[in-house]
């Protein structure tokens, strides 16, 4: 058995191999650490350019893992993603074409300027890591875990995610701009003839041993209750002195946001250096899993309201355990 130690002594390095070609955006790599962690999907919001494809090419070159790249489109095809059986004419028989869909991480570039057919072709695939195709079902390689990139709503041409799927994700990141300094360094890093060669600092069976240690993460019955609290919260707040928020949410968080909340905060904890779970972790991931769950009314849409701000309400007013 590997030692607690080495293992993340692995994750400090690893975080320092995606560094070599990755500038800032803390928030975007911890997100998919934790995400990788935990056995959970990401969403990343954000404009284009911010080093969203970068960082999970580096990830998969940096774990030894499959990866794989969709640029989510308007005219694309379930078929496109999934793969499909196409008729050999010359064995006269169906062949299977498997898509994109078969490798351990997918980046599904811009998901939201995909109609919904689309994007609700991966909600099995999601949630069961299983893909079927005609008459036969294919279980997808561990690990399996899907990044998906998306633009700003505000910006033409983009459709909202379903709520099933937004579902599906554990974490949605809001990445923004570096900062001058970082900026710099990128430009910095371009004009320069040395490029960066990565290494793989991890191989499946330690990530698989790395998941184990996060699942053993102790996390007391009070701090159960917490998290449930919070969840709780968001669908009824008028029973946590929260009345005012009422007319803001149209529906809260689902069960699934629950568990989740309870994974992220386990894969933080350990992220931390802690072998148990504190209300710490549990408000360091509160808002990237729960932003995309919560469902606004028309109302807080009127009043420009958004999720985070009914995330930091419900966080300010529950007790702590």
């Amino acid at each position: 058995m590997l030692e607690k130690v080495s293992l993340q002594t692995k994750v400090d390095l690893l975080k320092k191999e995606l560094h070599k070609v990755v500038v800032g955006q803390e928030t975007m790599i911890n997100g998919i650490l934790i995400g990788l962690l935990s056995n959970g999907h990401v969403l990343v919001e954000g404009v284009p350019g911010l080093a969203k494809t970068t960082t999970v090419n580096a990830l998969a070159k940096t774990l030894g893992l499959d990866f794989k790249r969709t640029q989510f489109t308007p005219d694309l095809l379930p078929t496109d993603i999934l793969g499909a059986e196409i008729f050999d004419p010359k064995n006269s028989e169906f062949k299977l074409k498997k898509g994109p869909i078969f490798t351990n991480l997918l980046l599904a570039d811009e998901i939201n300027r995909a109609p919904a057919k689309v994007q609700s072709a991966l909600l099995e695939v999601m949630q069961e890591r299983q893909v079927t195709l005609g008459d036969e079902t294919f279980k997808l390689d561990p690990p399996f875990l899907v990044m998906a990139t998306q633009n700003p709503l505000e910006q033409e041409g983009v459709y909202p995610l379903p709520e099933a799927q937004l579902d599906r994700f554990m974490l949605k990141l809001v990445v923004s701009y570096n900062t001058k300094e970082e900026e710099l360094d990128i430009i910095s890093r371009f004009a320069s003839s040395n490029k960066a060669t990565l290494n793989q600092i991890i191989s499946k069976e330690e990530l698989f041993a790395l998941r184990k240690e996060v699942e053993d993460i102790h996390i007391d019955e009070e701090v159960k209750k917490y998290i449930i609290d919070i969840i709780f919260a968001s669908r009824f707040p008028e029973d946590f002195g929260l009345g005012e928020l009422k007319k803001y949410i149209h529906f809260g968080a689902s069960p699934r946001a629950s568990i989740d909340l309870l994974k992220a905060s386990k894969a933080v904890a350990y992220l931390n250096g802690k072998n148990f779970v504190s209300p710490v972790e549990i408000a360091q991931v509160a808002f990237d899993v729960l932003r995309h769950r919560i469902v606004l009314s028309y109302e807080a849409e009127a009043e420009e309201i958004q999720t985070d701000f009914i995330i930091q309400k419900i966080l300010q007013t529950i007790d702590i355990p």
